[in-house]
């Protein structure tokens, strides 16, 4: 650990160094560059007063090196109009091409000085040239050999290395030194006596064996940690609500669906029971699960109707604690309050029939009735087994509902099923001077034929029974953009407001003196309401006392759509 330290801290002091020189030395070679430039301008700019003052042989004396020795690198060069080199100091003017194409000369002619840096054919280097143009219309040029960012690198190579060479060696000492102070520490650890240890050799069996014992304490601590995650989200995933307690009551977890039930946080965990739920019942049938293993109550909470199980656990033979679950049973609390008070009622709907026979059969057995009133009394006896049979049937009707038994469903026309429902119950119509009509299009639903059938009779038989004599009764099937609607409307007595939610529950009647004297059993609506939710679709009642019902039934399924009739 040490060396690797050392050599990264070495790495990174030697990074800094080489780093620092670059920069270094690209500051000095930008300092050079800017120097130069500004000499070679203010040189040239004393030339230019010099040939302005003394023309050639200004010049001349100039090109000495022993008159003028600090331009002795520096080339002038005196151009013509015509770009004929007039005199220069490092060649003899006459050997020299003409400059009227040079850059420089012609920027400097339009503008009266240029600038720049570029590669001289002639000198084969890359040169620094300034121009400037003269009173009488010449060009007085001055350059330079630039010197490149290599050539000042290696004119400072000595003492680079030598100050690179004293920098390794106190980065050196100076990462020894670290590596040192930061692993000493490390050397001396010792859980026992951690001040009286030095050698980490001595701690290598030591430190073994703790490794071995935090890797087991690690892998019972992820196992621990998998199952806590896998309850966790049992828990949170069950929709019944779980409590466990410890035997004195202290809740230790609770879901949130125990918390939705008892208006309880995830904060009550470590708190007392009671502090969550004061019913007496409930911490009473605690106390009977610590104590006999098993306990059941039923209560009311949120307006929902809540079955309590708790059950004893056990450790080692000793009793830990409780369990509680919570289960919502309000609907089947409320099927079974619907399934009693069926069976009540069709008790009471065959019993009265029967009663009605049985009276009248017993009356003729007797010889209690006159001779003429014999037809009146078999009437009687007729007429209640028809509703008997009536009743048994709509009974039969709703159980198959209910157990989803049907035929298989097919295509089916609703305006043609409607025509069929209105052509069987026109005589009843007729009798009370009821106008029955039907209109609409021929729309094609996926559903069973004989159950349809049944939902039209129904209600346009229920439309009839409570309707006024002389009154109407409207069937219409139609499209619209959510499905096929069958809607039925009656100009009769109208559903006062507060039993309009009610009337399709079965056995119930609004006017049970008229149902029975109808011959209804109550169940017709209820009929039409379980065919409606069998085929998906929505229904919907409209009512207003003296004014009529109707009612509409959407079908969000049409097969086809075969054109209007009516």
């Amino acid at each position: 650990m040490t060396k690797k330290i050392f050599r990264s801290i070495l790495l990174a002091a030697v990074s800094v160094l080489l780093a620092s020189l670059v920069i270094i030395m690209g500051c000095l070679y930008d300092y050079y560059r800017n120097v130069q430039e500004k000499q070679l301008r203010d040189e040239l700019r004393l030339a230019s007063y010099g040939v302005e003052a003394g023309g050639s042989g200004y010049l001349e004396q100039l090109a000495s090196p022993y008159r003028f020795a600090s331009v002795a690198d520096c080339r002038l060069t005196w151009i013509a109009a015509d770009g004929k080199v007039l005199f220069d100091t490092h060649v003899p003017a006459a050997e020299m091409e003409n400059h009227a194409d040079r850059a420089e000369v012609r920027e400097a002619m339009a503008e009266g000085e240029s600038g720049g840096v570029r590669y001289s054919e002639t000198l084969t280097e890359r040169t620094l040239y300034y121009a400037q143009r003269l009173t009488d219309g010449t060009v007085l040029r001055i350059s330079i050999s630039q010197l490149t960012v290599f050539a000042l690198a290696m004119g400072m190579l000595q003492p680079i290395l030598l100050t690179a060479i004293i920098a390794a060696i106190l980065s050196a000492l100076l990462a020894h030194r670290m590596a040192k102070s930061i692993v000493a520490p490390l050397n001396r650890l010792d859980l026992d006596r951690p001040l009286e240890n030095d050698a980490y050799e001595e701690l290598s069996p030591l430190l073994g064996r703790i490794h071995q014992q935090h890797r087991q304490i690690e892998a019972q601590l992820r196992e621990l940690g998998r199952k806590t995650e896998e309850f966790e989200q049992i828990t949170k995933s069950m929709s019944e609500g779980l409590v466990l307690l410890d035997r004195k009551g202290v809740i230790l977890s609770i879901n949130p669906a125990a918390q939705k039930i008892f208006h309880a946080g995830s904060s009550c965990v470590g708190q007392d029971f009671l502090v969550v739920d004061r019913d007496h019942e409930i911490n009473l049938a605690i106390q009977t699960a610590l104590e006999g293993g098993h306990s059941e109550i039923r209560a009311v909470r949120n307006d929902r109707e809540v079955q309590f199980d708790i059950s004893r656990i056990t450790a080692d033979g000793a009793v830990a604690g409780t369990v509680l679950l919570a289960f919502d049973v309000t609907e089947q609390a409320a099927a079974e309050r619907s399934r009693r008070e069926f069976t009540a009622n069709v008790s009471h709907e065959l019993k009265t029939p029967l009663q009605s026979i049985m009276g009248s059969a017993e009356l003729l057995e007797n010889g209690l009735v006159k001779q003429e009133d014999v037809p009146q009394f078999v009437g009687v006896i007729r007429t209640e087994a028809a509703r008997l049979v009536t009743l048994v049937e709509d009974i039969i009707h709703l159980s198959q509902l209910d157990e989803g038994i049907a035929p298989a469903e097919e295509q089916v026309n609703l305006l043609e099923l409607a025509r069929s429902a209105v052509s069987a119950l026109r005589v009843r119509a007729k009798e009370r001077h009821i106008d029955l009509s039907v209109s609409g299009e021929n729309l094609m639903v996926d559903g069973v034929r004989s159950f349809l059938y049944e939902m039209f009779y129904n209600l346009i038989d229920n439309a009839i029974k409570y309707n006024l004599d002389g009154g109407r009764v409207e069937v219409a099937v139609s499209a619209g953009e959510i499905g096929a609607t069958v809607s039925v409307k009656d100009t009769g007595i109208g559903i006062p407001p507060e039993y309009q939610a009610r009337v399709f529950e079965r056995f119930f009647r609004v006017d049970k003196s008229r149902s029975k004297a109808s011959g209804g059993t109550g169940l017709g609506l209820s009929i039409v309401k379980h065919i409606a939710q069998y085929h998906h679709a929505d229904l919907s009642l409209h009512s207003r006392i003296g004014e009529g019902t109707n009612i509409s039934i959407v079908f969000p399924n049409i097969g086809a759509h075969l054109g209007s009739q009516s």
